[in-house]
């Protein structure tokens, strides 16, 4: 047995060694969130969507990457709205691409996208289902440690806690199947317990509804998995305000801040405007506008 004080100084020496790696992972969070602060990549589209049986604006806005206060607004449907199939609903799903990373994965939390770049360039942009606001995505920089088909879900001790605090059956273990949250696809972080990975339930992709992991809908997991390997990069943003261009029109996208991080965005607006030289460019009523309703797609803002 190790004496006290020995072990005194090596448990020293660990939690300084990991404030410097918290520090140097802060530090490079803080570099990309500067980096990000200006788009020049749009994706997504408008479209006409044709309701098929048994839709629902949480599916549709699910699968598409929009919200359902925002996909009603833009249908002036109610939140609840029940719909007929044949029913034609106007689908707006462009979002700004954070200018964070020349390759690997980057999601930025309040837009609840995830975008894998290849030589600076977004290639796929998919929505994602991100932590609930007691149980959050971490921001920072991490890469990917494990990648596994048909995963086993090990269910984590604070989970089995909520399960019995719920009055559900306390799960240790679920193997792989039907019945498993994890899907048939995991990517798991270089933190653990945390992971990029499928789902059984599509229609929760596109909300704060995890445990902090990253969901994606298993379509989208099975493309991007193979193009994911062990060590790829993976940069975890949190920047609700995006400003950017898309060939002679600038864009504006705001979200609500789900974890309470940046309560003023207006300020981070006009220095962004005046650092690249556009306020001949912007319609600022507009932009007020957008600020206001905060519906995390890209809008038109120019004068």
């Amino acid at each position: 047995m190790r004496p006290r004080s020995t072990r005194n100084r090596t448990v020293n020496r660990v939690a300084i060694l990991l404030l410097l790696l918290a520090g140097l992972c802060g530090a490079a969070a803080s570099r990309a969130e500067q980096r990000s602060a200006f788009s020049h990549q749009l994706v997504g589209r408008e479209f006409t969507y044709v309701v098929e049986p048994g839709d629902s604006l949480t599916a549709i806005g699910a699968r598409f990457g929009v919200g359902i206060s925002t996909l009603a607004a833009l249908n002036n449907l109610a939140y609840n709205a029940h719909l007929k199939p044949a029913q034609e609903l106007h689908i707006d799903n462009r979002h700004l691409v954070p200018r964070a990373a020349d390759d690997g994965i980057v999601i930025n939390i309040p837009q609840r996208m995830l975008y894998f770049f290849t030589q600076g360039q977004a290639r796929r942009a998919f929505p994602v289902a991100l932590g609930k606001e007691d149980w959050p995505t971490p921001s920072g920089e991490f890469k990917i440690a494990v990648k596994e088909e048909n995963p086993v879900w090990d269910v984590p001790k604070s989970i089995q806690e909520e399960m019995r605090r719920e009055g559900k059956e306390v799960k240790t273990c679920v193997p792989p199947g039907p019945d498993n949250p994890l899907g048939k696809h995991w990517l798991g972080l270089s933190i653990t317990g945390y992971g990029i990975h499928g789902t059984i339930a599509p229609a929760s992709i596109y909300q704060f509804q995890t445990h902090g992991c990253i969901r994606l809908h298993p379509d989208d997991v099975a493309e991007l998995f193979p193009a994911v390997e062990r060590g790829t990069q993976v940069l975890l943003l949190y920047r609700r305000l995006l400003l950017g261009r898309s060939g002679d029109r600038l864009f504006l996208e705001v979200h609500p801040d789900i974890y309470r991080k940046q309560p003023s965005i207006e300020p981070e607006l006009r220095q962004l405007v005046d650092s690249e030289n556009l306020a001949s460019l912007i319609d600022w009523k507009l932009a007020a506008d957008i600020m206001r309703r905060q519906q995390g797609i890209a809008r038109d803002v120019t004068k």
